[in-house]
């Protein structure tokens, strides 16, 4: 790694942060009766998934896991695609349910406020809370998260870059800058 690359979380660190959120997660919701994890394509979901391990080993009993592809909910997609012609998340089952949403990087809000209208047009939950792993600020929509792995201020030029071992080589967290 130059100087232009700088981890701020390693293995260890990441898999210490995940094991707390899970355990804030179980706090908050008075255990995981009706809760779902959701994991937002792509890294998203293998944080929900490892964060679900980690509930089933303190609570002695499994957590749903689904999966949200948002691609069509994106308000930076190419004008000229319709909804239809992606796809949708309608395989997503959350009426009435405690919805944990879980992201890698949360930067302006914009993928979680398009993850949010995904899971409307799957169903009322009956609430949704925002897990990531990092917050970067810069916000440019009024959504906070409710579990936070690291908080990492950040300039618009830098860019955090999440690496997980199921998709990735490595696992890290960097920030380029």
């Amino acid at each position: 790694m130059d100087e232009q690359h700088r981890i701020i979380m390693d293995e260890a660190a990441i898999r210490r942060a995940l094991t707390r959120i899970a355990h804030e997660i179980v706090e908050k919701n008075k255990g995981i009766d009706n809760c779902v994890l959701v994991g937002i394509r792509t890294r998203g979901i293998y944080l929900a998934r490892r964060v679900a391990e980690q509930i089933c080993e303190i609570e002695g009993a499994p957590v749903e896991v689904q999966e949200l592809d948002i691609t069509s909910y994106r308000d930076d997609r190419e004008a000229g695609i319709s909804k239809a012609s992606i796809g949708n998340a309608a395989s997503v089952n959350v009426k009435d349910k405690r919805v944990i949403l879980f992201d890698d990087v949360l930067y302006t809000g914009r993928t979680i406020r398009a993850a949010m209208d995904a899971l409307m047009d799957c169903g009322r939950p009956q609430l949704i809370q925002l897990a990531v792993l990092v917050d970067r600020g810069n916000r440019e929509l009024p959504i906070r998260p409710d579990y936070v792995g690291k908080n990492v201020p950040t300039s618009k030029l830098e860019q955090i870059v999440v690496s997980l071992q199921e998709v990735d080589v490595n696992e890290l967290v960097t920030i380029i800058h």
